[in-house]
């Protein structure tokens, strides 16, 4: 079966897996989240999650290594796991960091981060998913591809999530944009899941409907919006 394919399909699953787990973890265990509320996590508006997306097609190839090492032990696979979706996470968390003067994620209060982007907690979730994946997945993974190769026809719905997914990473980058140009200005750094934050609660003063699947959507500017939240936002390192 084509490989472009099955990661395509892999990607499918992970990014929207990843969201289910990002929203329950966001609403039962966060502690940036003392309210309790549902809250829609990542960079995109729709229910996908892209570093899952590209995690979950690492942690296949990874796992698949064992048909080439089959003497390979199973702590150094979950040490690579681990070890690859921390590197996913903090790659893109500094080219949004450095490139885009925006902070998707923030681990500034846990112990031993790096940049905020990283720390040694979710890096041992990391590994515990890749552990999770490895036993109660991937085997799965691996019947749902062999379904696939004699149903092709379901390509048809890969084909549509990512044409779904594009146009939204299209309008989420244009959000992005506007936030980078008003960091950019004034020499700042935003954080993404804050400013969602401000929105809602504007939302919530004025009594009017917050959109969970729109959580930009808002009545006045998306500048006003950080004007108003200025003196919060984090202040560029030179």
């Amino acid at each position: 079966m084509n490989l472009f394919l099955i990661l395509a399909f892999l990607f499918s699953v992970g990014a929207t897996a990843g969201w289910v787990l990002e929203v329950f973890y966001r609403r039962f265990f966060s502690s940036a989240n003392p309210e309790r509320k549902w809250i829609n996590p990542g960079f995109c508006t729709g229910p996908y999650v892209p570093l899952y997306g590209f995690g979950l097609c690492l942690l296949y190839l990874i796992a698949s290594m064992e048909t080439v090492f089959p003497n390979i032990h199973k702590a150094v696979l979950f040490l690579m796991m681990a070890v690859s979706m921390t590197t996913i996470e903090y790659v893109a968390g500094v080219w949004l960091l450095k490139r885009m003067n925006i902070r998707l994620w923030d681990y500034s209060d846990e112990w031993g981060n790096i940049q905020g982007l990283i720390c040694p907690k979710f890096s041992v979730y990391w590994s515990i998913l890749g552990a999770a994946y490895y036993f109660l997945i991937h085997p799965h993974v691996l019947d749902a591809l062999q379904w696939l190769s004699c149903n092709l026809a379901f390509s048809f719905v890969i084909g549509l999530f990512f044409g779904v997914f594009m146009v939204d990473v299209g309008h989420s980058t244009q959000i992005i944009t506007k936030l980078r140009a008003y960091a950019v200005e004034n020499d700042v750094i935003v954080r993404y899941e804050a400013v969602k934050l401000q929105i809602r609660q504007h939302h919530e003063a004025a009594r009017s409907k917050y959109h969970f699947f729109r959580p930009f959507h808002s009545d006045k500017p998306l500048r006003e919006h950080l004007k108003e939240m200025h003196e919060h936002l984090e202040i560029r390192k030179k």
